[in-house]
């Protein structure tokens, strides 16, 4: 396993960070037991989780993902072994998370509900990375940074960064977070929380969890410069684009069992241009003889603004394979042929 330093903290984490949105609807409460033994076996020690998990979101088992942690903690006696990172949610209509069926905000109350909520299932009193999981703020599509602008039209009472910075300080100065993070950021809303941060004196981001993939790079275009420069580091989402570049949606299949077929909502995946893109990517994987789930991940962990690499499975041998990809390596001729399809379909799935 390979390790590398968060932000400007003095943690360590796992190059590979154990995903987890799958517990609670896709696997049993056995099954994240095993997944986690087996992930901490062989050297990571990086997992995340959010209060709305898991996904897809509903009432019926939000917080199963944090509660199957939870257990697994409290079995093992292993808290000490693990970085442990979690988020709140910004603004949404999931009314189900607040106890008042309120909007979810980035307020005071509703952070410190939040966080409280998770700390109970979780069975710890502090986690190590607080994300705020998106924006308060309306921007133009969650979790992207588009290549189109679409001009959003602004939520009723913006919650400022500021405050909601103010709130995630004083939960390091209680103990309760040691770090806080970002999600589904962009490089604006990045910079105004470092700003931010920089200027009243507190607590700064340590990493941004964003989607990146060989069909969505468009974390280039912005933030990779501030995660470099800044030392934000990138801890990358759907580096399989949800599955799709693992080939295993090829040609219309259905695999039983798989999200999309389970849930039909991997649209951001089936954008002008995509299969088109992800079939390119599959041929040169099998060109070079690789995996093609490897080859997605160890083009995303090979950036030099990536601190880790989200992977999530349903199985242990999808978990399994993922790990695989540390054992690869991208040449330059690789490299080349990849950019050379990324000019071709620029970021079909932002």
């Amino acid at each position: 396993m390979q390790y590398r330093r968060l932000g400007r903290t003095d943690l360590d984490v796992s190059a590979i960070c154990l995903g987890t949105m799958n517990f609670g609807e896709q696997n049993s409460e056995a099954d994240a037991h095993a997944q986690l033994d087996r992930a901490l076996t062989v050297g990571v020690n990086f997992i995340d989780t959010a209060e709305i998990y898991a996904v897809p979101p509903r009432p019926e088992t939000q917080g199963l993902t944090e509660s199957y942690i939870g257990s697994w903690l409290k079995a093992r006696r292993n808290r000490s072994k693990v970085v442990l990172a979690t988020k709140v949610a910004g603004r949404s209509p999931m009314d189900w998370l607040r106890d008042d069926r309120a909007t979810t905000t980035l307020t005071r109350a509703q952070i410190t509900e939040a966080l409280d909520k998770s700390l109970k299932r979780l069975g710890t009193d502090y986690v190590d990375l607080y994300q705020v999981h998106f924006p308060d703020r309306a921007v133009p599509g969650f979790g992207s940074n588009p290549t189109i602008w679409r001009n959003p039209e602004p939520v009723p009472n913006e919650v400022p960064i500021e405050e909601t910075l103010m709130v995630l300080a004083d939960f390091v100065t209680a103990g309760k977070v040691r770090h806080i993070g970002l999600s589904n950021e962009t490089p604006w809303g990045t910079m105004r929380y470092i700003a931010a941060a920089d200027a009243i004196g507190l607590g700064r981001p340590q990493s941004i969890q964003n989607a990146y993939s060989l069909v969505n790079r468009t974390f280039e275009a912005g933030l990779a410069e501030v995660a470099l420069r800044e030392q934000v580091g990138l801890l990358a989402y759907s580096s399989l684009a949800q599955g799709y570049l693992t080939g295993k949606y090829r040609d219309g299949a259905l695999p039983a069992g798989a999200r999309k077929t389970l849930f039909n909502r991997l649209q951001r995946y089936e954008k002008p241009g995509a299969e088109e893109a992800i079939n390119r990517y599959l041929d040169l994987a099998a060109e070079w003889g690789l995996d093609p789930s490897k080859l997605a991940l160890a083009f995303a962990l090979t950036r030099p603004f990536t601190t880790s690499v989200i992977i999530g499975a349903t199985t242990l041998e999808q978990l399994d394979t993922d790990l695989g990809a540390l054992d690869v390596a991208i040449p330059p001729e690789l490299e080349a042929a990849i950019d050379a399809i990324h000019l071709w379909r620029s970021n079909p799935c932002p």
